[in-house]
């Protein structure tokens, strides 16, 4: 019979879905507050940080699980919580300048969700397609009611509606993963224990071998 390890398998956090989503996220963030929000503001440094604790969590909570399954779910249930306050800090730019919050079953979102987007490049390239997607139909529209076109830019073409909405749904996705996460998580640590109940089951084992 196989004796258990005493230290479980650990690591592993980059293959997570959840650490990739919250990576990109974290990535994202770093750029939408250089451009779009204030270099005064607090806001700035809260999103940024918001974001890099989400991916630091994940990848500490993962790294420590060999010895410690509560810490891990303290640190995963941390990243939880600075990415729901990342994903207010996203709604709040939106409302706060009369912008757009798009639906789930918004096209351009919909679109954005089945690319599966990565990384930066991917996400940059998907805001240019549907920026000039937008301008097409608008012109289309403009010709048919002869209603003509403003010289200033349309409110729902600016990039950082974009951007903003497609952060939101990769937040979404990532902070339902990691709702997912922590249930099993929590129904391990309940059914198995930790360290402590591991290195009980051991010395037990090897106590009735030498018996």
């Amino acid at each position: 019979m196989s004796q258990e390890p005493l230290i479980g398998k650990h690591g592993g956090y980059r293959k997570l879905k959840s650490f990739q989503l919250a990576q990109l996220i974290y990535d994202v963030t770093v750029r939408f507050a250089e451009r779009y929000i204030d270099q005064r503001s607090r806001t700035r440094d809260q999103m940024v940080q918001a974001a890099r604790s989400g991916v630091q969590n994940i990848a500490e909570g993962s790294q420590a699980s060999g010895t410690s399954k509560k810490t891990e779910l303290k640190l995963t249930s941390v990243a939880r919580a600075s990415l729901e306050e990342l994903r207010l800090d996203y709604e709040d730019y939106l409302r706060q300048r009369r912008l757009a919050e798009w639906r789930p079953d918004h096209p351009a979102l919909m679109r954005f969700k089945a690319l599966r987007c990565s990384s930066m490049d991917e996400l940059r390239n998907w805001v240019s397609e549907e920026q000039k997607l937008h301008r097409q139909t608008q012109t289309i529209t403009d010709a048919t009611s002869q209603v003509r076109v403003p010289d200033s830019p349309c409110k729902s073409l600016l990039a950082s509606v974009f951007v903003a909405n497609a952060t939101l749904s990769l937040l979404n996705l990532c902070c339902y993963l990691l709702d997912r996460q922590l249930n099993a998580l929590a129904k391990s640590f309940e059914q198995k224990g930790g360290f402590t109940e591991r290195l009980y089951r051991i010395r037990s084992q090897r106590r009735r071998g030498n018996s």
